[in-house]
């Protein structure tokens, strides 16, 4: 039932169900059981990585005929790379569909962008082995390539943002930790973006890093869009 649920979360009916489940199979989990480690979702990862980068090559070139290819190499980048695809994850609540072991799961496993992100390509390799390249193209376009132009920033969003701000005023950029929770093994810190004394914006994460690198991203997203307004 439990699969079935992120089935429809994500739109897709598996035609071919040990699929879904081997995606979200982490190794610790296959470990654990003492299953064969060609059975955890490793493999799928390999080739949804494979898969995702045809795809977002293919809507970059059609997309944005005018960008250079360096560019269009960075732009890339930043769509494929762990943190971007972390919140991906996030936004699909992927985390409480996966298989973990034990001692993964108590340590925070759910939400480590890492696992997280490879998960989400191991249900792209899924997909596409279940599904074809037009099923998997729908996955991408849906879940990762939707508000590519925010989640473009989110590479590198602290630089992005202090660039930014640099040519508009002398107010000094700080982060500013607001907060921890959680044992040692599974701690989340809580950071907000401060520009002088305004926050501009929040951000969470397993490290203060990530946190600061997710508050930036927020605040560019809401800089972008009140430009927009």
């Amino acid at each position: 039932m439990k699969f079935e649920q992120l089935e429809e979360r994500i739109g897709y009916r598996f035609k071919e169900p040990k699929l879904l489940k081997q995606a979200m199979c982490h190794s610790s989990f296959a470990n654990e059981r003492h299953m064969d480690r060609l059975l955890n979702n490793e493999r799928l990862e390999f080739l949804g990585d494979a898969v995702l980068e045809l795809i977002t090559s293919e809507f970059l070139f059609k997309n944005y005929p005018k960008m250079p290819e360096g560019e269009a190499t960075r732009t890339r980048a930043s769509i494929v790379c762990e943190q971007t695809l972390a919140l991906c994850a996030r936004e699909l609540g992927l985390g409480a569909f996966l298989l973990l072991g034990k001692g993964e799961d108590l340590t925070g496993g759910r939400d480590r962008d890492s696992i997280t992100s490879d998960a989400l390509e191991a249900l792209l390799g899924a997909v596409y082995l279940d599904g074809g390249f037009a099923s998997a193209k729908e996955f991408v376009h849906r879940f990762v390539l939707n508000d590519i132009e925010h989640k473009k920033l989110f590479f590198d969003s602290k630089t992005i943002l202090q660039e930014e701000i640099q040519g508009e005023t002398t107010e000094l950029l700080h982060y500013v930790l607001t907060g921890e929770e959680g044992p040692d093994h599974n701690k989340r810190f809580m950071v907000h973006a401060c520009l002088g004394s305004q926050v501009i914006g929040e951000g969470s994460g397993r490290t203060k890093k990530a946190a600061e690198q997710e508050a930036a991203y927020r605040a560019l997203i809401e800089r972008h869009r009140a430009r927009k307004d």
